[in-house]
């Protein structure tokens, strides 16, 4: 896991170079469990 700091209010979680979020497109922060549940189907998708 690797924090790129950023600016403008952007916050994007990839995987593997495959974005599982962003809040740009939700208008706000994810709660911890759906980050958890998106690596844990990614990584059950490998």
């Amino acid at each position: 896991m690797e924090l790129i700091p950023s600016s403008g209010g952007a916050f994007e979680v990839t995987v593997n170079g495959k974005k599982i979020y962003s809040k740009w497109d939700t208008g706000e922060f994810p709660q911890h469990k759906e980050i958890i549940h998106e690596m844990t189907t990614l990584k059950n998708n490998s």
